[in-house]
Protein backbone atom coordinates (compact mmCIF):
# COMPACT_ATOMS: atom_id res chain seq x y z
CA UNK A 1 0.00 0.00 0.00
CA UNK A 2 1.37 3.44 -0.92
CA UNK A 3 1.87 6.30 1.52
CA UNK A 4 -0.73 8.84 2.53
CA UNK A 5 -2.39 10.55 -0.43
CA UNK A 6 -3.45 13.48 1.73
CA UNK A 7 -4.41 14.19 5.31
CA UNK A 8 -7.86 15.26 4.13
CA UNK A 9 -8.49 11.75 2.83
CA UNK A 10 -7.13 10.20 6.02
CA UNK A 11 -9.17 12.41 8.28
CA UNK A 12 -12.32 11.84 6.26
CA UNK A 13 -12.08 8.16 7.06
CA UNK A 14 -12.33 9.02 10.75
CA UNK A 15 -16.04 9.63 10.30
CA UNK A 16 -16.50 5.89 9.77
CA UNK A 17 -17.34 4.29 13.15
CA UNK A 18 -14.95 1.68 14.44
CA UNK A 19 -11.92 2.55 12.31
CA UNK A 20 -9.43 2.85 15.18
CA UNK A 21 -6.35 1.52 13.43
CA UNK A 22 -8.31 -1.19 11.57
CA UNK A 23 -10.22 -1.44 8.31
CA UNK A 24 -13.98 -1.08 8.28
CA UNK A 25 -16.31 -3.72 6.93
CA UNK A 26 -18.49 -3.21 3.91
CA UNK A 27 -17.82 -2.37 0.28
CA UNK A 28 -18.66 1.32 0.68
CA UNK A 29 -16.46 1.95 3.73
CA UNK A 30 -13.71 4.51 3.38
CA UNK A 31 -10.10 3.36 3.84
CA UNK A 32 -9.03 3.46 7.49
CA UNK A 33 -5.97 5.42 8.62
CA UNK A 34 -3.20 3.51 10.30
CA UNK A 35 0.40 4.07 11.29
CA UNK A 36 2.94 1.84 9.57
CA UNK A 37 5.86 1.21 11.93
CA UNK A 38 9.35 1.84 10.58
CA UNK A 39 11.81 0.27 13.07
CA UNK A 40 14.67 2.62 13.85
CA UNK A 41 17.02 0.31 15.74
CA UNK A 42 17.14 2.57 18.79
CA UNK A 43 15.26 2.74 22.08
CA UNK A 44 15.74 6.50 22.43
CA UNK A 45 12.64 8.63 22.93
CA UNK A 46 12.21 10.60 19.70
CA UNK A 47 10.55 13.94 20.43
CA UNK A 48 12.06 15.84 17.50
CA UNK A 49 10.78 15.14 13.97
CA UNK A 50 11.17 16.74 10.54
CA UNK A 51 9.16 15.31 7.64
CA UNK A 52 10.86 16.28 4.38
CA UNK A 53 9.05 13.98 1.94
CA UNK A 54 7.52 10.54 1.57
CA UNK A 55 11.05 9.11 1.49
CA UNK A 56 13.05 11.48 3.70
CA UNK A 57 12.60 12.23 7.39
CA UNK A 58 14.79 13.15 10.36
CA UNK A 59 14.18 12.33 14.02
CA UNK A 60 16.00 13.34 17.20
CA UNK A 61 15.79 12.32 20.82
CA UNK A 62 17.41 11.22 24.04
CA UNK A 63 21.03 10.19 24.39
CA UNK A 64 22.15 12.55 21.64
CA UNK A 65 20.29 10.52 19.03
CA UNK A 66 19.74 11.86 15.52
CA UNK A 67 18.32 9.57 12.83
CA UNK A 68 17.71 9.97 9.12
CA UNK A 69 15.87 7.86 6.56
CA UNK A 70 15.97 8.34 2.80
CA UNK A 71 13.97 5.25 1.82
CA UNK A 72 10.55 5.86 3.40
CA UNK A 73 11.61 4.41 6.74
CA UNK A 74 12.79 1.01 5.55
CA UNK A 75 16.16 1.86 7.06
CA UNK A 76 17.30 4.56 9.47
CA UNK A 77 20.89 5.72 9.87
CA UNK A 78 22.28 7.14 13.11
CA UNK A 79 23.79 10.50 12.20
CA UNK A 80 24.16 12.46 15.45
CA UNK A 81 27.06 14.69 16.48
CA UNK A 82 29.91 12.62 17.93
CA UNK A 83 30.15 14.68 21.14
CA UNK A 84 26.42 14.65 21.94
CA UNK A 85 25.87 11.34 23.74
CA UNK A 86 24.75 13.04 26.95
CA UNK A 87 22.41 15.55 25.32
CA UNK A 88 18.62 15.57 25.01
CA UNK A 89 17.59 16.52 21.50
CA UNK A 90 13.96 17.72 21.46
CA UNK A 91 13.59 19.49 18.12
CA UNK A 92 14.95 19.12 14.61
CA UNK A 93 14.27 21.16 11.49
CA UNK A 94 15.34 19.97 8.03
CA UNK A 95 15.23 21.48 4.54
CA UNK A 96 16.24 18.33 2.69
CA UNK A 97 18.07 15.02 2.88
CA UNK A 98 21.37 16.78 3.62
CA UNK A 99 20.56 19.88 5.67
CA UNK A 100 19.25 19.78 9.24
CA UNK A 101 19.45 21.80 12.45
CA UNK A 102 18.94 20.08 15.81
CA UNK A 103 18.23 21.59 19.25
CA UNK A 104 19.41 20.12 22.57
CA UNK A 105 17.59 21.20 25.72
CA UNK A 106 18.81 21.69 29.26
CA UNK A 107 20.19 24.20 31.70
CA UNK A 108 23.20 26.29 30.80
CA UNK A 109 25.55 24.77 28.24
CA UNK A 110 23.34 21.71 27.78
CA UNK A 111 21.16 23.88 25.53
CA UNK A 112 22.85 23.78 22.13
CA UNK A 113 22.19 23.94 18.41
CA UNK A 114 24.05 21.76 15.89
CA UNK A 115 23.91 21.98 12.12
CA UNK A 116 24.77 19.61 9.26
CA UNK A 117 24.85 20.17 5.50
CA UNK A 118 26.05 16.70 4.46
CA UNK A 119 23.36 14.38 5.75
CA UNK A 120 24.85 14.10 9.23
CA UNK A 121 28.32 12.90 8.26
CA UNK A 122 29.71 16.01 9.93
CA UNK A 123 28.19 18.52 12.36
CA UNK A 124 29.09 22.01 13.50
CA UNK A 125 28.20 23.36 16.93
CA UNK A 126 26.37 26.53 15.96
CA UNK A 127 25.20 27.70 19.39
CA UNK A 128 26.09 26.86 22.99
CA UNK A 129 24.06 28.63 25.65
CA UNK A 130 26.19 30.72 28.01
CA UNK A 131 23.32 31.96 30.21
CA UNK A 132 23.02 29.57 33.20
CA UNK A 133 19.37 30.53 33.77
CA UNK A 134 18.30 29.78 30.20
CA UNK A 135 16.69 26.50 29.15
CA UNK A 136 15.88 26.21 25.45
CA UNK A 137 12.76 24.25 24.44
CA UNK A 138 11.79 24.55 20.77
CA UNK A 139 12.88 25.87 17.41
CA UNK A 140 11.23 26.91 14.15
CA UNK A 141 12.28 28.09 10.70
CA UNK A 142 10.42 30.49 8.40
CA UNK A 143 12.51 29.42 5.38
CA UNK A 144 15.93 27.87 4.78
CA UNK A 145 17.77 30.83 6.28
CA UNK A 146 15.62 32.47 8.96
CA UNK A 147 14.74 30.74 12.21
CA UNK A 148 14.15 31.18 15.96
CA UNK A 149 14.59 29.17 19.14
CA UNK A 150 13.00 29.90 22.51
CA UNK A 151 14.19 29.55 26.10
CA UNK A 152 12.14 29.58 29.27
CA UNK A 153 12.04 33.03 30.89
CA UNK A 154 15.21 34.80 31.95
CA UNK A 155 14.71 37.95 34.02
CA UNK A 156 10.95 37.46 33.75
CA UNK A 157 10.64 37.17 29.97
CA UNK A 158 10.97 34.40 27.41
CA UNK A 159 14.35 34.51 25.68
CA UNK A 160 14.54 34.28 21.87
CA UNK A 161 17.56 33.59 19.68
CA UNK A 162 17.55 34.18 15.94
CA UNK A 163 19.46 32.95 12.88
CA UNK A 164 19.62 34.50 9.42
CA UNK A 165 22.04 32.04 7.82
CA UNK A 166 20.34 28.68 8.06
CA UNK A 167 21.45 28.00 11.63
CA UNK A 168 25.19 28.68 11.20
CA UNK A 169 25.09 31.51 13.73
CA UNK A 170 22.61 32.72 16.37
CA UNK A 171 22.08 35.88 18.38
CA UNK A 172 19.85 36.76 21.33
CA UNK A 173 17.05 39.13 20.36
CA UNK A 174 16.19 42.12 22.59
CA UNK A 175 13.41 41.25 25.05
CA UNK A 176 11.85 44.72 25.09
CA UNK A 177 9.01 43.54 22.83
CA UNK A 178 8.24 40.43 24.90
CA UNK A 179 5.41 40.58 27.48
CA UNK A 180 6.26 39.57 31.03
CA UNK A 181 5.98 35.89 31.87
CA UNK A 182 3.68 34.70 34.63
CA UNK A 183 5.22 33.13 37.75
CA UNK A 184 6.12 29.55 36.87
CA UNK A 185 5.34 29.98 33.16
CA UNK A 186 7.43 27.94 30.74
CA UNK A 187 7.32 26.18 27.38
CA UNK A 188 7.10 22.38 27.23
CA UNK A 189 9.87 20.64 25.28
CA UNK A 190 7.63 17.68 24.49
CA UNK A 191 7.35 17.59 20.70
CA UNK A 192 9.31 20.42 19.13
CA UNK A 193 6.01 22.25 18.59
CA UNK A 194 5.88 24.82 21.37
CA UNK A 195 7.30 27.33 18.86
CA UNK A 196 5.85 27.25 15.33
CA UNK A 197 5.86 29.60 12.36
CA UNK A 198 3.58 30.19 9.39
CA UNK A 199 4.60 32.14 6.33
CA UNK A 200 7.53 34.53 6.27
CA UNK A 201 7.09 36.42 9.56
CA UNK A 202 4.42 34.99 11.89
CA UNK A 203 5.42 32.82 14.87
CA UNK A 204 3.56 31.50 17.92
CA UNK A 205 4.84 30.34 21.33
CA UNK A 206 2.79 27.95 23.50
CA UNK A 207 3.14 27.94 27.29
CA UNK A 208 1.89 26.39 30.52
CA UNK A 209 3.12 25.76 34.03
CA UNK A 210 1.52 28.89 35.50
CA UNK A 211 -1.96 30.05 36.50
CA UNK A 212 -2.93 30.32 32.82
CA UNK A 213 -2.02 28.48 29.63
CA UNK A 214 -1.17 31.10 27.03
CA UNK A 215 -0.09 31.55 23.42
CA UNK A 216 2.25 34.36 22.39
CA UNK A 217 2.24 35.71 18.81
CA UNK A 218 4.80 37.72 16.86
CA UNK A 219 4.22 39.22 13.41
CA UNK A 220 7.83 40.35 12.92
CA UNK A 221 9.96 37.22 13.42
CA UNK A 222 10.15 37.46 17.17
CA UNK A 223 10.97 41.12 17.82
CA UNK A 224 7.60 42.14 19.28
CA UNK A 225 4.91 39.91 20.77
CA UNK A 226 1.33 39.89 22.01
CA UNK A 227 -0.10 37.22 24.31
CA UNK A 228 -3.53 35.66 24.79
CA UNK A 229 -5.05 33.34 27.38
CA UNK A 230 -6.37 29.95 26.26
CA UNK A 231 -9.09 27.80 27.86
CA UNK A 232 -6.70 24.88 28.44
CA UNK A 233 -6.04 24.14 32.13
CA UNK A 234 -2.62 25.12 33.42
CA UNK A 235 -0.42 23.98 36.30
CA UNK A 236 3.12 22.71 36.77
CA UNK A 237 2.22 19.70 34.59
CA UNK A 238 -0.49 21.27 32.42
CA UNK A 239 -0.76 23.77 29.62
CA UNK A 240 -0.50 24.13 25.87
CA UNK A 241 2.13 21.68 24.64
CA UNK A 242 1.86 22.25 20.89
CA UNK A 243 0.26 24.58 18.38
CA UNK A 244 -0.25 24.34 14.62
CA UNK A 245 -1.40 27.00 12.16
CA UNK A 246 -2.85 26.30 8.72
CA UNK A 247 -2.45 29.97 7.80
CA UNK A 248 -1.98 33.27 9.62
CA UNK A 249 -5.47 33.15 11.14
CA UNK A 250 -6.50 29.56 11.79
CA UNK A 251 -4.74 27.61 14.53
CA UNK A 252 -5.10 24.66 16.90
CA UNK A 253 -3.65 24.27 20.41
CA UNK A 254 -3.37 20.91 22.19
CA UNK A 255 -2.09 19.84 25.58
CA UNK A 256 -3.44 18.71 28.92
CA UNK A 257 -1.69 17.04 31.84
CA UNK A 258 1.37 15.03 30.82
CA UNK A 259 1.36 12.87 33.97
CA UNK A 260 0.30 9.29 33.12
CA UNK A 261 -3.23 8.47 34.21
CA UNK A 262 -4.19 12.06 34.99
CA UNK A 263 -7.37 13.40 33.33
CA UNK A 264 -6.97 16.05 30.66
CA UNK A 265 -10.31 17.77 30.07
CA UNK A 266 -10.38 20.67 27.62
CA UNK A 267 -7.18 19.46 25.97
CA UNK A 268 -7.67 21.41 22.73
CA UNK A 269 -8.64 24.89 21.56
CA UNK A 270 -8.96 26.75 18.27
CA UNK A 271 -8.46 30.27 16.94
CA UNK A 272 -9.61 31.96 13.76
CA UNK A 273 -8.04 35.37 14.40
CA UNK A 274 -4.34 34.54 14.51
CA UNK A 275 -4.31 33.72 18.21
CA UNK A 276 -5.91 36.88 19.60
CA UNK A 277 -8.72 34.74 21.04
CA UNK A 278 -9.04 31.01 21.68
CA UNK A 279 -12.17 28.86 22.00
CA UNK A 280 -12.36 25.45 23.69
CA UNK A 281 -12.91 22.49 21.39
CA UNK A 282 -16.46 21.16 22.00
CA UNK A 283 -15.16 17.60 21.67
CA UNK A 284 -11.40 17.58 22.34
CA UNK A 285 -9.15 14.52 22.39
CA UNK A 286 -10.03 12.43 25.42
CA UNK A 287 -6.52 12.57 26.86
CA UNK A 288 -3.28 14.58 26.86
CA UNK A 289 -1.83 15.29 23.42
CA UNK A 290 1.73 16.53 22.94
CA UNK A 291 1.91 17.08 19.17
CA UNK A 292 -0.32 18.49 16.43
CA UNK A 293 0.02 19.18 12.71
CA UNK A 294 -2.26 21.15 10.36
CA UNK A 295 -0.79 21.35 6.85
CA UNK A 296 -1.86 24.14 4.53
CA UNK A 297 -3.19 21.64 1.97
CA UNK A 298 -5.65 19.77 4.22
CA UNK A 299 -8.41 22.33 4.62
CA UNK A 300 -10.14 21.71 7.99
CA UNK A 301 -8.38 18.37 8.65
CA UNK A 302 -5.58 18.00 11.22
CA UNK A 303 -3.84 15.33 13.32
CA UNK A 304 -2.82 15.18 17.00
CA UNK A 305 -0.73 12.58 18.84
CA UNK A 306 0.21 11.69 22.39
CA UNK A 307 1.35 8.80 24.58
CA UNK A 308 -2.13 7.22 24.55
CA UNK A 309 -3.14 7.59 20.92
CA UNK A 310 -3.69 9.59 17.76
CA UNK A 311 -6.72 11.69 16.82
CA UNK A 312 -8.01 13.41 13.71
CA UNK A 313 -10.32 16.34 13.16
CA UNK A 314 -12.41 17.20 10.10
CA UNK A 315 -13.71 20.55 11.34
CA UNK A 316 -10.66 22.68 12.11
CA UNK A 317 -10.10 21.28 15.59
CA UNK A 318 -13.58 21.56 17.05
CA UNK A 319 -14.23 17.80 17.28
CA UNK A 320 -11.67 14.99 17.41
CA UNK A 321 -11.88 11.23 16.79
CA UNK A 322 -9.27 8.74 17.93
CA UNK A 323 -8.02 6.39 15.19
CA UNK A 324 -5.03 4.73 16.89
CA UNK A 325 -4.04 3.83 20.45
CA UNK A 326 -0.27 3.63 20.03
CA UNK A 327 2.16 6.00 21.75
CA UNK A 328 3.71 8.91 19.85
CA UNK A 329 5.10 12.24 21.04
CA UNK A 330 5.31 14.23 17.83
CA UNK A 331 3.86 14.36 14.31
CA UNK A 332 4.79 16.17 11.11
CA UNK A 333 3.64 16.27 7.49
CA UNK A 334 5.69 17.03 4.39
CA UNK A 335 4.78 19.17 1.37
CA UNK A 336 4.17 16.00 -0.69
CA UNK A 337 1.32 15.08 1.72
CA UNK A 338 3.13 12.32 3.57
CA UNK A 339 2.95 12.27 7.36
CA UNK A 340 5.28 10.85 10.00
CA UNK A 341 5.12 10.31 13.77
CA UNK A 342 7.76 9.46 16.39
CA UNK A 343 7.96 8.79 20.10
CA UNK A 344 9.12 6.55 22.94
CA UNK A 345 11.37 3.50 22.55
CA UNK A 346 12.49 4.62 19.12
CA UNK A 347 9.01 4.44 17.62
CA UNK A 348 8.64 5.99 14.18
CA UNK A 349 5.88 5.52 11.65
CA UNK A 350 4.32 6.76 8.43
CA UNK A 351 0.60 7.30 7.98
CA UNK A 352 -1.14 4.97 5.53
CA UNK A 353 -4.57 4.12 4.27
CA UNK A 354 -5.70 0.51 4.61
CA UNK A 355 -8.29 -0.74 2.16
CA UNK A 356 -11.41 -2.69 3.08
CA UNK A 357 -9.48 -5.93 3.05
CA UNK A 358 -6.79 -4.58 5.36
CA UNK A 359 -4.08 -5.17 2.74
Amino acid sequence: MSSLAGVCVIAASLTVPGTAGAASAGPSARPAPTWRSTPTGTDSRLRGLAAVSRKVAWAAGSGGTVLRTTDAGRTWRTTGPPDAAGLEFRDIEASGADRAVVLAIGEGEASRVYRTSDGGRTWELAFKNDEPRAFYDCMTFFDRRHGLAVSDPVDGRFRIISTRDGGRSWKVLPNTGMPDALPGEAAFAASGQCLVSQGRRDVWLATGGASKARVFHSRDRGRTWTVADTPLPSSASQGVFAVAFRDRRHGIAVGGDYRPGEPSPSAAATTSDGGRTWRPAPRPPAEYRSGVVWPVYTGPAALAVGPTGSDGTLDAGRTWTRFDTGSFDTVDCAPDRSCWAAGEKGRAATLLLRDDGGQ
